[in-house]
């Protein structure tokens, strides 16, 4: 998932590229260490990059996210980090939408291959700000499109979200153009053990589809913002997505600060 330029945590090491614009990139090689289709259309793969451990110890925040490039001739890629902040693992989860400028990493099934990694970068969801020590907080709603789903599965993941117990519930509204498409099916049983029910919404459903259909802020709309007060809200995905959504919660009566985005 592609996300735009943010500030940066200390770099820790020395060779950087000027770019121009945002923080210099501090790269440090990395090897792919695994590789596997993310999804049924298989447009999506998950490739798994061993890190130095210094950078392992900068991602404290899910949302951050990282450069990417398979050597200084190629244009990086800004990807979101899938797996969540763990200081000890020096491996990092990445959710990669194959396109033909990116088959160096989203193709690459040779887990000899090596690659380079920047320093993290951005701010992620300030959920532990914003929405962790608010007991009136007891709805999280959250909003991804296609791969925007990547940063919130790591939010997911992280525990950070507190939806475990019963004080606290969660739902994912998750849009992608047809069912084939979503990714981390295979994750939702946990998901929903951890409060958080799954709701995919389909734009160009099979006629087999029993779910939702349209797009997020449609089904969002459909389904009502319960009690606004007490909700908490992380969205990321397309511009127009993110918009809509917002408009939506902040016009039910959700509170401005609480609806969290990663950029």
């Amino acid at each position: 998932s592609v996300l735009p330029h943010q500030h940066v945590l200390a770099p820790t090491r020395t060779t950087s590229l000027r770019m121009g614009w945002g923080p210099d990139p501090v790269w440090s090689d990395s090897k792919i260490e695994g590789f596997e289709c993310a999804n049924l259309s298989k447009d999506c793969s998950k490739v798994t990059v061993s890190i130095d451990p210094k950078t392992a110890k900068e991602y404290l925040i899910p949302g951050q996210y990282v450069q990417v490039r398979a050597n200084e001739d190629t244009k990086p890629l800004f990807l979101a980090i899938t797996s969540p902040p763990e200081p000890a693992n020096a491996n990092f989860d990445f959710l990669i939408k194959i396109t033909d400028d990116n088959t160096w990493i989203s193709e690459q099934q040779s887990t000899a291959a090596t690659v380079q990694v920047s320093q993290v970068l951005g701010g992620g969801f300030p959920i532990q700000k914003e929405l962790a020590s608010l007991t009136d907080v007891t709805n999280v709603l959250l909003f991804a499109a296609g791969s925007g789903i990547a940063p919130i599965a790591a939010a997911i993941e992280s525990g950070d979200l507190q939806t475990s117990d019963s004080t606290r519930m969660g739902r994912l509204y998750y849009g992608v153009r047809t069912e084939s498409d979503l990714c981390f099916v295979d994750q939702f049983p946990a998901w929903k053990k951890a409060g958080i029910e799954v709701v995919p919404v389909v734009s160009q459903p099979s006629d087999s589809w029993k779910g939702k259909s349209g797009y997020v802020q449609n089904a969002l709309e459909e389904d009502g913002v319960t009690d606004p007060k007490s909700t908490g809200a992380l969205l990321c995905g397309m511009k127009e997505m993110a918009v809509a959504v917002t408009e939506v919660l902040t016009k039910a009566g959700v509170v401005e600060g609480r609806v969290l985005t990663n950029f």
